[in-house]
């Protein structure tokens, strides 16, 4: 493979066996030229719009590739042969390689799938999901049950909730110099201060406004997953709102996430200042209200309404959080002067991995900074 499409000619070795099939499996998808079978003798294979080709390249690559490399492949045999179509097939699905940008390629398709097609589709997107949840779910829920309340403080704290700043600062009356020590001296925290962990009691609400446009595929997947768990935590009230021009509240449906995602229409316009009007309107107790938009920012709406919501959120007290993508791949080609104009507002606009958003969610929920992940990618 290394060698390339003339390497029998060149150094007069030809691949054989093993070798042969993998260059045979690679030539289909990226040498083009018709369909040759498994072999893979000749380097101008291809994988044209033939199924029954089309079903052993998926078992060949399979048998040759690790996992993390057949979803690259299938995800380039999609982009690159508009192979979309006979993913309407059953038999199909059943051979594929299951991932989130796979599970985006489905929902894209899901007005065109014909019955016959939908419950295999159903779940092949059910084991991605699951997969996900086991993967997100625990850290996300530790992360969030155990975040400070850093406006309510507490006087016998554990070692790891002391406010250290504070505590030093209210016991300076109580410093003691070091006998022979120049300069030297220590403070007597007859008081500590603390952190209280926030109260299961208390509820944060929290609305997460999703952009179906077609290059959000893995956002909406990601955020549909994540949306579901923090449903399930009793100390956060989630609201999932999606939009393209149209705005639709799934909130109903986040006890299940697949029923959520077959719910969105990836693909469509843009009208984020109709969505943040919505979330506005939901908005009851701004003070404890986290916010976050996932969208690429390409707004098709009214721009100037889209900011003075924005505005006027943050004003009232609401925690505001732009995410351009929540993703492994990072930001999409996004809308640079609305992304500065948000950032103007208070509200930087970031590319997010599902990794970072627990910690990015818990940042929001106790009003410190958020720890944006790359200086260069936001506004």
């Amino acid at each position: 493979m290394v060698l390339g499409a003339d390497s029998a000619e060149s150094t007069g070795r030809a691949l054989t066996g093993r070798d042969a099939a993998m260059d045979g499996a690679l030539a289909a998808l990226y040498g083009g030229g018709r369909p040759t079978g498994r072999k893979g003798s000749e380097r101008s294979a291809g994988l044209g719009a033939s199924a029954p080709s089309v079903a052993r390249w998926l078992g060949d690559i399979r048998t040759y590739f690790p996992s993390s490399v057949v979803q690259v492949m299938q995800r380039d045999a999609i982009d690159r042969l508009g192979l979309s179509a006979l993913l309407l097939e059953p038999e199909m699905l059943e051979a594929v390689e299951a991932d989130v940008h796979l599970v985006g390629t489905l929902l894209s398709l899901n007005k065109a799938m014909p019955e016959t097609t939908k419950e295999t589709a159903r779940a092949v997107v059910r084991k991605v999901v699951e997969d996900l949840e086991a993967r997100i779910s625990t850290r996300t829920k530790a992360t969030l049950t155990g975040a400070l309340d850093r406006s309510a403080r507490i006087s016998r704290p554990r070692h790891r909730d002391i406010d250290w700043d504070r505590t030093i600062r209210a016991n300076l009356k109580h410093y003691l110099p070091i006998p022979g020590k120049d300069g030297a001296g220590t403070v007597i925290p007859e008081r500590l201060i603390g952190y209280g962990r926030a109260s299961r009691a208390v509820k944060k609400d929290v609305i997460l406004c999703i952009d179906q446009s077609g290059s959000m595929a893995a956002s909406v997947v990601y955020a549909s997953v994540f949306g579901a768990v923090l449903a399930s935590m009793r100390t956060l009230d989630t609201r999932l709102v999606v939009f393209d021009t149209a705005v639709v509240d799934l909130t109903d449906q986040l006890d299940d996430p697949v029923d959520v995602l077959f719910g969105t229409q990836l693909g469509g316009g843009t009208d984020i200042n109709r969505a943040l009007a919505y979330c506005q309107s939901k908005i009851t107790r701004p003070a404890d209200t986290v916010v976050v938009l996932i969208s690429d920012l390409y707004e098709g709406g009214i721009r100037d309404e889209m900011l003075k919501r924005v505005a006027a959120m943050k004003a009232s007290g609401v925690q505001f959080v732009t995410l351009l993508a929540l993703s492994d791949e990072g930001a999409p080609a996004y809308d640079r002067d609305h992304a500065a104009a948000l950032g103007a507002l208070g509200a930087p606009a970031f590319a997010c991995t599902p990794d970072l958003f627990p910690d990015i969610m818990a940042a929001a929920i106790e009003k410190r900074p958020l720890p944006v992940p790359d200086k260069e990618a936001h506004s």
